[in-house]
């Protein structure tokens, strides 16, 4: 597999952890935004608005087996399930076809702390340390340092696939995606300007995006989700729904086959296993985060399928207790090798749940106090942090045109933010310029590679109907 583009200059990889500035004095913001505009004489920004099959192309489904190595049997067929639900479920799963697919596309040379699963149903609403709603990137699961191209491609191409899932017409799609680009573009030039610790403070209140939204109907929906959201509460509405508190002590509700408890879970050697990597998790946080976790107490474990990308990896949902109606609900995720190592280099970390929890205090403007990592007895590595805390996950499959135009005007802005706290902005911008042909080009780009997922998705299906592809629907039919 080909590496991808990877400047031999320091200054265009800000992400390096190895060559810190000390008390020397880097380009200005002039000379690296003229650096910028360089680049694009060995990669002109209409190089990004084709997209042509290789000759040797991986076949699309081998792919999907390579990605489902490591997997917990008996739930790929679950997985495949969901992945046939549409183009764009399929595209949700398939973060390592698109990252192969990539790897041949050209690059600036420019580096950035990429999210590498950017599509737009991995942009959220949750709420801060300081309970504050805001907009943000959710799931960093792939995230690696990385040509900052490769997010923005992948995020327009989501938004031309959920627009036709949604039912809009091509040109909507297409202005979906452009909207997405030039808002990037836009943003990345005003990142420009601010001093570096404003950039990094920077963030995008929920309450201040749905007042800027111009659709009376639009914003009054998205109010409602916010007034919604505020009003959920841990103890009265997520305690009992997730947990039966009939019985003794709080145990976790089942519902197979996404949520179910391991059969070791009366094995006192099973937790002690746990206890071991609750400690380990434990020894990755801050002190004072420290101090808040020894409050609880772990009441109960049970395994827990969540997402698409994600079915089959070792997720589980943890039931902690500081008293008997003070919870906590803790998500323990496992982390895999970002699908953009083979292309963007292998990462700095040795945990992989480490690689991803720092993807999030770099890309994310505020992240979840008790995010941290862990390994297992059995060799998995993974990262925790909370399971809901106010979080509005959003319907993208079923906007209308205002809300899709809205939403990419969200995103394009969020994903501008997250890579200029990571890489530079003015080289970025730069490269950008004022004009709309990068805009132009990566909306080409998009609908281009949105046709590709969509045959992809054909043989998927075929491959289902000749037996080829085994699956299981939610309530256990194969």
């Amino acid at each position: 597999m080909p590496k991808a583009n990877r400047s031999k200059k320091a200054d265009l990889d800000p992400t390096r952890r190895d060559k810190p500035r000390l008390f020397l004095p880097g380009p200005s913001r002039a000379e690296r935004m003229a650096q910028g505009v360089a680049l694009r004489a060995t990669c002109p920004r209409n190089a990004h608005g084709t997209w042509t099959k290789p000759v040797k192309r991986p076949d699309p489904l081998d792919l999907l087996e390579q990605s489902n190595k490591g997997r917990l049997p008996e739930l790929i067929p679950l997985r495949h399930a969901r992945m046939l639900a549409s183009p764009f479920a399929f595209f949700r799963g398939t973060a390592l076809n698109m990252a192969v697919d990539l790897a041949q596309t050209p690059t600036s040379g420019i580096r950035v702390q990429a999210c590498g699963d950017a599509h737009l149903g991995n942009f959220r609403c949750f709420a801060t340390p300081e309970r504050r709603l805001i907009f943000d990137i959710h799931d960093l699961d792939e995230t690696l340092p990385a040509p900052w191209e490769w997010d923005l491609k992948r995020l327009a191409t989501s938004f031309v696939l959920a627009s036709r899932v949604a039912g809009l017409s091509e040109k909507r799609a297409s202005d979906a995606a452009q909207t997405c680009v030039r808002t990037y573009r836009e943003k990345m030039a005003e990142f420009v300007e601010m001093r570096a610790i404003e950039v990094w403070y920077t963030r995008f209140d929920a309450d201040h995006l749905v007042e800027e939204i111009r659709d009376e109907e639009v914003r009054a929906r998205k109010e409602k989700r916010l007034a919604k959201a505020r009003s959920i509460c841990v103890v009265e509405d997520d305690f009992p729904k997730l947990a039966n508190l009939s019985g003794s002590k709080p145990m976790l509700r089942e519902n197979l086959p996404t949520v179910y408890h391991e059969l070791e879970r009366n094995s006192k050697e099973f937790y002690k296993i746990i206890g071991q990597a609750f400690e380990r998790y434990r020894e990755s946080l801050a002190d004072d985060r420290r101090v808040l976790l020894d409050r609880y107490h772990v009441a109960d474990l049970a395994m827990r399928v969540v997402g698409v990308g994600s079915v089959g990896t070792y997720c589980c949902l943890a039931l902690l207790l500081a008293e008997e109606k003070d919870p906590l609900f803790l998500q323990v995720k496992e982390a895999r090798p970002s699908v953009l190592e083979p292309f963007a280099g292998k990462s700095a970390y040795a945990n992989r749940g480490e690689r991803v929890v720092q993807g999030h205090r770099l890309m994310q403007s505020a992240s979840d106090i008790f995010l941290g990592w862990t390994k297992g007895i059995s060799g998995r590595h993974f990262y925790i942090r909370q399971l809901r805390d106010m979080k509005i996950k959003f319907e993208v499959e079923r906007f209308d045109a205002a809300e899709m135009a809205q939403f990419a005007v969200w995103c394009g802005g969020t994903l501008a933010r997250a890579h200029a706290r990571s890489g530079d902005a003015a080289l970025i911008s730069g490269y950008l310029g004022k004009s709309e042909k990068f805009d132009q080009a990566i909306g080409a780009f998009a609908t281009a590679y949105a046709d590709q997922c969509e045959q992809d998705f054909e043989a998927m299906k075929k491959a289902q109907a000749e037996g080829k592809v085994e699956t299981r629907e939610e309530g256990g039919k194969s």
